[in-house]
């Protein structure tokens, strides 16, 4: 069980210097170049892919592909969002995304339009080795499938659908094994989970199909696999005294000074199980820090930390305008809510990690 326990910790530690080492925001980049830009009869760069390259490409990849754990890919987001809603994206940016208010007219409609074209088409996957599109066999299908699992669901689900950043292991899933043809997978991924985080993305009948096709696959895969388990069970984190949990959470554990069991956690149980729980008990990964900042006149801006490093300092205020300074030039301080649970690595025992998780299991 200790060895369980430093796994875990280790597992979260890596995610902290991970988040401490990356930067957390989307800068322009004009010396950016993209490996291979299409280019069109006259050998000119396209203009779509020259915006991409300057704004975009540092973080989401030269070929849209992202960067996990921290950028999620581009290649699809046609499926997920309309033309409308990626320009209003691009111009008030959403997260550790900043705004990019001055990509106008026609360099915003080249972007709109390069990021809605996608990569690859189901037929092109699915065709024979003679061209021919109708011959969509079952391998086909599973190609086709794990190309646009990958490009739209791998940043949660992980490529081999067997769990990822913030998505469950769909292999082991009740709805997948209960899925007949893809009748169960179909409402999930047209409607989504809003509760859970998920977006509705906007597939054809022949997409939905293929991606079904190597969910099925990649379970049938992971049933094969022989000797040992493939992850942990949620009864595997249900040992531990949830009176005791408690008890912990309201004393040596300081968790009340920043959670409320009927504020902030309530309900947590049934967003959150198992392992992915307890990773978030552990370490919080996407919590967002506040920073305060004094300028040289004296004036204080507060917001949202957005971009840190030796040189800068990006915040983005309650209005949703992003900010940054070079880190000479102001005074800051940052509230990290992980600190907190960075520094209780050292201090847990096992009882303390089981008993703590017992309880926020009760906070449904």
């Amino acid at each position: 069980m200790q060895r369980f326990r430093y796994a875990l910790l280790l597992a979260a530690g890596a995610g902290f210097f991970l988040f401490q080492a990356r930067p957390i925001s989307v800068y322009a980049a004009s010396s950016v170049q993209p490996a291979a830009q299409s280019q069109d009869a006259t050998g000119s760069a396209k203009p779509g892919a020259t915006a991409y390259a300057n704004h975009c490409a540092i973080c989401h990849g030269e070929q849209r592909e992202g960067i996990l754990p921290a950028f999620p890919p581009l290649v699809g987001i046609q499926h997920q969002m309309t033309d409308q809603q990626i320009m209003t994206l691009i111009h008030t940016g959403r997260g550790r995304m900043p705004a990019f208010p001055k990509v106008q007219g026609e360099e915003l409609t080249a972007l709109v339009h390069y990021l809605s074209t996608p990569a690859m088409t189901v037929s092109d996957a699915a065709s024979d080795v003679n061209g021919n599109s109708s011959a969509v066999h079952s391998s086909g299908l599973v190609e086709a499938g794990k190309s646009l699992f990958q490009q739209n669901c791998a940043f949660c689900h992980g490529r081999d659908a067997m769990g990822g950043e913030t998505g469950p292991d769909l292999t082991r899933s009740k709805l997948v094994l209960a899925d007949v043809g893809g009748d169960k997978i179909s409402e999930v991924v047209r409607d989504g989970r809003p509760e859970k985080k998920m977006p509705a993305f906007n597939f054809s009948s022949q997409e939905v199909s293929s991606i079904a096709a190597f969910v099925h696959s990649q379970e049938k895969k992971a049933s094969s696999m022989k000797g040992g388990r493939r992850g942990v069970d949620v009864s595997d984190l249900q040992t531990g005294n949830a009176a005791l949990g408690e008890k912990y959470f309201n004393g040596a554990g300081t968790c009340a000074k920043c959670h409320s069991a009927t504020g902030d956690l309530a309900g947590i149980a049934k967003r959150y199980e198992g392992l992915q729980l307890e990773m978030r008990m552990l370490y919080p990964h996407g919590a967002k820090s506040k920073v305060v900042v004094t300028l040289p006149s004296g004036e204080k801006l507060a917001g949202t930390l957005v971009y840190q490093d030796e040189f800068v300092i990006g915040m983005r205020d309650e209005s949703g305008t992003y900010h940054s300074w070079k880190t000479r030039n102001v005074k800051f301080h940052v509230d990290s809510p992980v600190d907190a649970h960075v520094e209780l690595f050292d201090k847990y025992t096992d009882a303390d990690i089981h008993n703590l998780m017992a309880y926020l299991q009760t906070l449904r």
